[in-house]
């Protein structure tokens, strides 16, 4: 990875640092934080009635502090609501902020461009903050269509992605945040399980029915289909054969399933 410029290296140090929460707080209280970040002064300001602090700034602070020791995943963390002040409208009487993580993504991606990042963390991060409230609504039920398209659409980010999600909970109410954990739990549990189904539907035998057919001279049938399965579950269990060892392990399975 390439060296980073002095300001990312000084961000990167304060999100690094054992006791992150101190560190962050210690920089925005000190002014250091308005020279590396400036948009996240804007925060203190922005009353959060969805995480319930008295400010986005506390949520921000209290989200990093909660998440792995990744850069990626504390950098995110650190940007994934910084568009709120700019998305904030009280249409309908109520605050909304209507595509906070999309705007937020691009607010990333210009700021840590600026402070010098590598073009692959300034990627990862601002497509993090852009997909980090796609998890909302996972407590009405995704069909498996949902779930297949979240987790394609992160790629290579989702357990990134999921170590955000399970961050961006700082509620005191600890029955709300172990039925958010839950939550992400049955996800990635169905995330798997869907991995598995799909690996399996893609699975093809070594040979396709109609080299079955001509080799041991059957019509279609369901001796084909038979046969096709356990061709299927030889290849799982011992992988690609050379030709003349299948054709052999073939006509042995077909002597004897015909008795």
């Amino acid at each position: 990875m390439a060296t980073t410029a002095a300001p990312a290296a000084a961000l990167s140090e304060l999100l690094t640092a054992s006791d992150v929460s101190r560190s962050l707080w210690t920089a925005i209280d000190s002014g250091a934080m308005d020279e590396l970040v400036p948009e996240l002064a804007a925060l203190r300001m922005e009353q959060d009635p969805i995480h319930r602090h008295k400010d986005v700034l506390a949520h921000t602070v209290a989200v990093v502090a909660k998440t792995p020791d990744d850069l990626v995943v504390r950098l995110a963390a650190l940007f994934h609501d910084i568009a709120k002040p700019r998305t904030r409208s009280f249409e309908h009487g109520g605050v909304t902020f209507r595509h906070h993580e999309v705007v937020g993504g691009r607010m990333a991606k210009k700021r840590l461009a600026t402070l010098g990042y590598p073009e692959a963390v300034v990627d990862d991060v601002a497509e993090l903050v852009r997909l980090s409230g796609r998890f909302k609504g996972y407590a009405d039920g995704w069909s498996d269509g949902a779930i297949r398209r979240y987790a394609r659409d992160a790629g290579p980010l989702l357990g990134r992605l999921n170590a955000l999600i399970r961050s961006d909970c700082t509620t005191r109410n600890q029955a709300k945040a172990d039925a958010l954990q839950a939550l992400i739990d049955d996800l990635e549990r169905r995330i798997a399980e869907l991995a598995e189904e799909d690996r399996r539907a893609a699975e093809r035998p070594q040979i396709d029915g109609a080299a079955v057919m001509a080799h041991l001279d059957l019509e279609p049938g369901p001796e084909v289909g038979q046969i096709m399965r356990w061709l299927l579950e030889l290849k799982r269990s011992e992988g690609e054969l050379a030709e003349d060892e299948l054709m052999e392990r073939l006509d042995s399975y077909w002597a004897a399933i015909q008795g």
